[in-house]
């Protein structure tokens, strides 16, 4: 057994083996160290190898995917080695055969498929990225679903389309690994390194061709050497993993970069487009917006959300079909009956990789079911046109629908052994077995109670296992009268408790059942096979309605959303305007709306005329609100081209060719770049990259390094995005000396967020307004956040000096050169004045007895001394 082991280990050294031992997976040597660390499982061990104990320990088989998915989500890879035969048919090639076992199936990040590995609500991608002549490709899949899709695209944009599909999984060549490391290593993404061969866009044809049964790929596109090398990568990877059994792919289906927004990595972190920055759907874009009630629907939500269109068709298509849910009476109807959808995407994607079972078969049955439901309720009904053609897809499956509805029982168990699946009356065969199956067991019944009436032995019982078959058991006090029996029971085995005996009918009796209960075995089996069959044989147009359904849900989705939280629906064109008027967050909305809170709507106007800039220079104070402004305008306009309505009272975009935002930052301290570093790597980016439909929020550009430093750069900046970007964008800054370009720059204009001072403090109205604020009121700030007062004190006294200076054109290094040092003791026991006899106050204050007096008293004593404080 451990030199079989060891032969199957060698062929997958960098994967944990999964070694099937009847009920359990075993892992065996470093496998198993690495294992029960993982799963934080008990280590043993099992025999010597070299003269060194077996490190051995197992997970058991009914529990394994839970163990698979905490191995995955720690960086394993799992190889399933499955036993080929049983032990029975291994001992008749000799008496010592070890059962044949091998791998079924390679299990990583990129390649799952079962439920209770997948999150239901987003897709797992697995991509490759193909590189011929200096020209990249990028294909990626997601096989619980069958997506299939590819993307020629240069260097500059891996790290951009990485981020927007969020891949479980990267495979690259042995030639690309290293160049392709850093901006991997930035999206936190592990790459999986295959040979050249798998690469090769000359296989890579025929490997395609044979996948999806063509004699050419010219009926889906016109692909590029690079295109097929990455498609060619992927294919040769799911066979690899698969072991042959290829998941359900739809035709690769070639994408289009320029009709997408483009948004680069920072900004998705930016803008917490499907993740927070805490990490996490919680509180990002995608959790706030998602109304969805299928799995299909919440998927397509993703990635509108992470591919916004730029074309307008598309984009005025999707909002006609969310104006049509706003607007009519019956989407809830249609909203219930859309609950009710099971997942038919990732169940076809089980039954093509035989990973599924009689529940697989039902949601088909039930997807149908409610999709026809659905064609009912909309007969008669004047449909937008993306609407139009997706109910489209509804009907035409009666025959499907038919005969899995006459096939299957109401509710079918988890696994094909478990039985019971196929209703009474659809195979006669299969009736006739369970008729003879059940009444054996009536029969069993009958003959325990003749033989406990023959013998006198009430508490006898006729019980079964898989050792003895069926066998009578009494207790041993009544073994000497079934012993005496024995002409016709015969005694087959004594425990400490029981003794047990058979006898010939019950043996006849026994043959007849389980050969009945294995007819009905093979047949259940054999009907799930024809059904499963038919089922893939129509796997193209299931695919069509599980895309029809997923949009009647995200239409009606967003329709739900708009009405709930007031949005509008926005008037998207091919101008540069940008006009939103009372525009909200509505991340930080939703979170107000929970505490009962307001949330202050502010205008925005970056409307260009012809191809010059238009930029809004926003000053004002910390907390105020400037970066939550910056961030809701940009999500405003994704949200448009999602095809969605928007948080605001109106709102007028041309379309937005690209989003770039850089608002906060942090180091990078793996990769030896400091704060100030990565701002600047991410406005390099912005500079060199946007062009004049582009959408560009900044806030703080140049506070990273020294004042004089960081105001040129953020003087430059923006003067570049003016004159050579010509981008519509917002531009927050501390530095007040920028507000100066308004005047300067043509589309430049200063707006700033309103606040109040109250006695020293400062409130914050969350306003925006035209014009430029005077101060950033950080000294306020700093005091809202608890520093101590003597801090506060002393900060004031040095911004005083500082701006003081300021109005004189004096040096800030003199000024602060004459401030007295700060000092803690001199604070805490400030000086007293002594003098020769007391003051009249003095005297006052000591003849004062406050317990004595009445308030009327102790009011009088105050303006007494009020007076002589006066001539002190």
């Amino acid at each position: 057994m451990m030199a079989q082991y060891l032969e199957i280990k060698a062929q997958y050294p960098d994967a944990l083996l999964f070694y099937r031992m009847g009920d359990f997976y075993e892992l065996f040597f470093d496998d198993a160290v690495a294992a029960s660390e993982a799963l934080d499982i008990a280590l043993t061990k099992r025999g010597k190898h070299e003269g060194e104990d077996i490190a051995m320990c197992g997970v058991p088989v009914h529990a394994a995917e839970g163990y698979l998915l905490t191995l995955i989500r720690k960086g394993f890879r799992v190889a399933v080695g499955e036993q080929l035969e049983s032990p029975e048919e291994a001992k008749k090639r000799g008496y010592k055969s070890v059962v044949k076992r091998d791998v079924v199936r390679l299990v990583t990040p990129g390649t799952l498929t079962e439920d209770t590995l997948l999150e239901a609500r987003r897709h797992n991608y697995l991509c490759a990225l193909g590189n011929v002549r200096d020209e990249w490709a990028l294909a990626w899949a997601d096989i619980s679903t069958g997506a299939f899709h590819v993307m020629p695209l240069g260097q500059a944009r891996i790290g951009a389309e990485l981020a927007r599909l969020a891949p479980s999984e990267v495979l690259v060549s042995e030639k690309t690994d290293e160049m392709l490391r850093e901006v991997l290593s930035d999206l936190g993404i592990e790459a999986t390194t295959l040979g050249a061969s798998s690469f090769d866009s000359g296989a890579a044809d025929g490997r395609l061709c044979s996948t999806f049964n063509v004699a050419t790929l010219a009926g889906f596109g016109t692909f590029d050497r690079a295109e097929l090398s990455a498609m060619g990568a992927l294919v040769d990877y799911l066979d690899i993993t698969q072991k042959g059994r290829l998941p359900l792919l739809l035709p690769p289906k070639q994408e289009a970069g320029a009709r997408l927004m483009q948004i680069d990595a920072a900004t998705r972190r930016n803008l917490e487009l499907t993740a927070a920055m805490s990490g996490g759907r919680a509180g990002s874009l995608l959790a706030t917006i998602d109304r969805t009630v299928t799995a299909g629907g919440a998927r397509l939500l993703e990635r509108r959300v992470s591919s916004p269109s730029q074309d307008l068709l598309t984009i005025h298509e999707r909002l006609e079909a969310v104006r049509w849910g706003v607007e009519g009476s019956f989407s809830d109807a249609l909203r219930e009956v859309l609950r009710r959808v099971p997942d038919v995407e990732r169940a076809l994607s089980r039954l093509a990789l035989d990973r599924a079972g009689p529940r697989d078969l039902a949601a088909v049955r039930n997807a149908l079911t409610q999709a026809l439901g659905l064609s009912e309720r909309l007969e008669g009904v004047d449909l937008p046109a993306l609407l139009g053609r997706s109910r489209a897809c509804l009907t035409g499956h009666d025959a499907l629908l038919e005969l899995l509805e006459s096939a299957l029982v109401a509710e079918p168990p988890l696994r094909v052994a478990d039985g019971g699946f196929i209703a009474p009356g659809y195979d006669d065969g299969l009736d006739q077995s369970r008729t003879l199956r059940d009444e054996g067991r009536g029969v069993i019944a009958r003959m325990q109670g003749e033989y406990a009436q023959e013998t006198g032995i009430g508490s006898l019982k006729i019980k079964h296992n898989n050792v003895l078959g069926y066998f009578i058991e009494v207790t041993t006090t009544h073994a000497e009268k079934m012993h005496a029996l024995n002409e016709r029971f015969i005694h087959r085995q004594t425990t400490a408790n029981q003794v047990r005996f058979t006898t010939t009918e019950l043996s006849e009796l026994e043959t007849r059942i389980l050969n009945a209960g294995n007819d009905v075995a093979e047949i259940e089996k054999r009907l799930y096979d024809t059904l499963k069959a038919e089922i893939l044989c129509s796997a193209g147009v299931l695919g069509e309605l599980a895309s029809a359904l997923a949009e009647f849900d995200l239409a009606l989705g967003l329709a739900e959303l708009a009405r709930q939280r007031d949005w509008c629906l926005p008037l998207v064109d091919d101008s540069r305007a940008f006009q939103i008027d009372g525009g909200r967050h509505p991340v930080v909305e939703a979170a107000l709306q929970k505490s009962g809170d307001p949330f202050i709507a502010n205008d925005c106007g970056l409307t260009a005329e012809g191809e010059a800039a238009s930029v809004t220079l926003l000053t004002g104070p910390n907390m105020a609100g400037k970066s939550t402004y910056l961030r809701q305008n940009a999500l405003i306009a994704l949200l448009a081209q999602i095809g969605s309505y928007v948080p605001a009272r109106s709102a007028h975009i041309g379309v937005v060719s690209q989003i770039f935002s850089r608002v906060g930052a942090s180091d990078d301290l793996a990769r030896g770049r400091s704060t100030f570093m990565v701002e600047m790597v991410e406005t390099a980016a912005i500079l060199n990259q946007a062009d004049a439909h582009a959408l560009v929020i900044l806030d703080e550009i140049g506070r990273g390094t020294a004042t004089y430093d960081g105001l040129s750069i953020a003087w430059a900046t923006l003067e570049h995005l003016h004159e050579v970007n010509r981008v519509r964008g917002l531009f927050a800054t501390h530095y007040h000396e920028l507000t100066v370009l308004a005047g300067k720059l043509q589309g430049v204009k200063n707006a700033t967020v309103a606040v109040k001072e109250w006695e020293g403090d400062v409130i914050f109205l969350h306003e925006v307004r035209e014009g430029a604020a005077d101060r950033s009121y950080g000294v306020q700030v700093a005091q809202l956040a608890g520093l101590p007062k003597a801090v506060i004190t002393r900060a004031r006294d040095v911004l005083e000096a500082l701006e003081k200076g300021e109005r004189e054109r004096a040096s800030p290094k003199a000024l602060i050169d004459d401030l007295p040092l700060f000092s803690v003791a001199t604070k805490a026991a400030p000086q007293t004045v002594s003098r020769e006899t007391p003051s009249e106050l003095e005297e006052r204050l000591k003849s004062i007895t406050p317990d004595d007096m009445s308030p009327r008293e102790a009011l009088q004593a105050l303006y007494e001394l009020k007076g002589l404080a006066k001539s002190v």
